[in-house]
C-alpha cells in the first residue's frame, strides 16, 4: 500500500484503525497535514471488520441524520458498492437496532484503504506504539514493527485504540473499571437449517449439558440464567455470546479472553453437533479477534456523564452528535441494562471530552474518550466513534496549521472545517 519508508516526522500520527482513527487520519490529511496511521492488526476498520460487527450505527435520530461526514460517507458507500439497501430512515424504529446498516465487513475495509490513500495518509499496519515522550515542541514516538523499533517525532498525536493505549504511554489519566462488560466473539456458522430446529429441545439438553460442565449459559446468548441457542442459532453466530472477566487493556489481558472466547465456541460447537438436526454444523469463519466493549477511558477536561447523556446537554463547544441507547451488557441476569433515550433527545460530544486532563496535543477519539460508565457504554458505539474521530482529526490539523494546541482552535474554525467535510456539528449551548 505504502511504498515509501517510513518518516522521521509527520504531524499527526494516529494509533487504531477502527472507527474513530480511520476518519482521524481522513479528515487530518485531508486538511492539508502528514498523518501516519499506526494499526496492530492486518486491516482498518476494527469493529466492523476484525470483530466482525458489520452494524456500524447509528447515524440518525427521530427521523433525521444526525451523524455524517467521513465515517458516514464510506458506510454508505460501501452499502451502494455492495448492492444493498439503507433503512427508510424518515420515521423512528420500533427498536433502536433496526437503523443500523448492514455492510460487508471485508468491502469496506478495502474501500477505508482506497479512501486513506486518496487522502494522502501514510498507513503502517501490524505496528503499534512502544513507547511515548515529551521532546520539546514534539512528541517521540517509539513503534514496534516487524522489523524492530522505529523512532519518529510528531506533533499532535491521535488515541483510536479504544483501549486508551498510546495515551497511557503519553501519561494520560485512565478510569479502569473493576469489572468490564463482557466481550463477544462473532462468528459465521453453517450446515443447518434454522426452520427445521427444535429449538426448545434443544435448549432444555444445554441445561443438562451445563449442570454436567460441558457448556456455560453464555456460551450461546448474554442471559446467565438460562441457555438461550435460539439466538445464535439464528444469527449463525452473529453478536450472540458472552466471554466474561476479561481486562482487554494489555496484551495479556487480551490474550486470556482470546484463549477463553475460543474455548467457548469450542464447548458450544461440541454440544450443538450432538443435537439432531446439527450434525452437520461447521463454523466457516470467525472473527480476526474477540469484540471488546470496555477496558478504560481518559480523565478529560470534560467528562460527560450519563445524565448529561441522556438529557441531551448542549455544549458550549461540540463535536458532534451521539445516539444510541445506554446499553450496559452485564454478567448478570439478562445481561443486558439497555435504557431508550426519550422522544427528542439527542446527545452531544464536546471538546473537553477529547482533551485528557494536563496533556497538552494529545487528543482521545472514539470508546475511550472521558465519560462515566453508563454514558460510555452508549458512546462507545461505530458511528459516534467515527463522528469524534473526525473530529479528533479536524483538531489536530487546525493545530498544525494555526501553530496552536488542539485546545486552542477556535470553534468556528473547527465547525468550518468539519461541515466542510460533511460532517453535522451539533448547536452551541446559551
Amino acid at each position: 500500500m505504502n511504498r515509501e519508508p517510513l518518516p522521521s516526522q509527520v504531524d499527526v500520527l494516529i494509533a487504531g484503525a477502527g472507527p474513530a482513527g480511520v476518519p482521524a487520519a481522513i479528515q487530518a490529511a485531508r486538511a492539508g497535514v502528514s498523518v501516519l496511521l499506526v494499526e496492530k492488526s492486518a486491516m482498518p476498520g476494527g469493529t466492523a471488520t476484525a470483530a466482525r460487527i458489520p452494524f456500524p450505527g447509528i447515524f440518525h435520530a427521530w427521523g433525521k441524520q444526525v451523524i455524517a461526514g467521513i465515517g458516514w460517507d464510506l458506510v454508505e458507500r460501501c452499502v451502494r458498492e455492495c448492492g444493498g439497501t439503507l433503512p427508510d430512515f424518515s420515521q423512528p424504529p420500533a427498536r433502536h437496532w433496526q437503523h443500523q446498516v448492514a455492510i460487508q465487513g471485508p468491502i469496506f475495509a478495502a474501500l477505508c484503504d482506497e479512501a486513506m490513500q486518496q487522502a494522502g495518509v501514510q498507513v503502517l499496519y501490524h505496528a503499534m506504539p512502544a513507547a511515548v515522550e515529551r521532546d520539546g515542541d514534539v512528541w517521540q514516538v517509539t513503534l514496534c514493527t516487524k522489523s524492530g523499533l522505529q523512532t519518529l517525532n510528531a506533533r499532535i498525536l491521535i488515541d483510536g485504540t479504544g483501549d486508551a493505549n498510546l495515551a497511557a504511554l503519553a501519561g494520560c489519566k485512565l478510569r479502569v473499571p473493576e469489572h468490564t462488560q463482557p466481550a463477544t466473539l462473532g462468528c459465521l456458522s453453517e450446515g443447518y437449517d434454522f426452520a427445521k430446529l427444535d429449538i426448545a429441545a434443544i435448549e432444555e439438553a444445554a441445561v443438562q449439558a451445563i449442570a454436567e460442565g460441558r457448556l456455560q449459559p453464555t456460551d450461546a446468548g448474554w442471559d446467565r440464567n438460562r441457555p438461550r441457542l435460539g439466538g445464535w442459532l439464528s444469527s449463525h453466530g452473529n453478536n450472540a455470546n458472552h466471554i466474561h472477566g476479561h481486562q482487554a487493556r494489555t496484551s495479556v489481558g487480551k490474550s486470556a479472553l482470546e484463549i477463553e472466547s475460543r474455548a467457548a465456541l469450542l464447548r458450544l460447537f461440541r454440544f450443538l453437533r450432538t443435537q439432531p438436526g446439527l450434525e452437520g454444523l461447521r463454523i466457516q469463519a470467525v472473527a480476526a479477534e474477540c469484540g471488546v466493549r470496555e477496558t478504560a477511558t481518559i480523565v478529560g477536561r470534560v467528562t460527560i456523564t450519563a445524565e448529561d447523556y441522556v438529557t441531551g446537554r448542549r455544549w458550549a463547544d461540540p463535536v458532534c452528535h451521539a445516539f444510541y441507547p445506554i446499553d450496559l451488557h452485564t454478567s448478570t441476569g439478562s445481561g443486558l441494562d439497555c435504557r431508550q433515550l426519550q422522544p427528542g433527545i439527542v446527545p452531544g460530544v464536546p471538546r473537553g471530552a477529547l482533551l485528557p486532563l494536563g496533556v497538552e496535543n494529545l487528543l482521545v477519539a472514539g470508546r475511550c474518550l472521558s465519560s462515566d460508565r453508563l454514558a460510555n457504554s452508549a458512546l462507545r458505539v461505530q458511528a459516534t466513534c467515527m463522528g469524534t474521530g473526525q473530529g479528533a482529526g479536524a483538531l489536530a490539523a487546525l493545530a498544525c496549521r494555526l501553530g496552536t494546541s488542539p485546545s486552542a482552535v477556535p470553534h468556528a474554525a473547527l465547525r468550518a472545517l468539519l461541515e466542510q467535510h460533511g460532517a453535522i456539528v451539533p448547536p452551541v449551548s446559551g
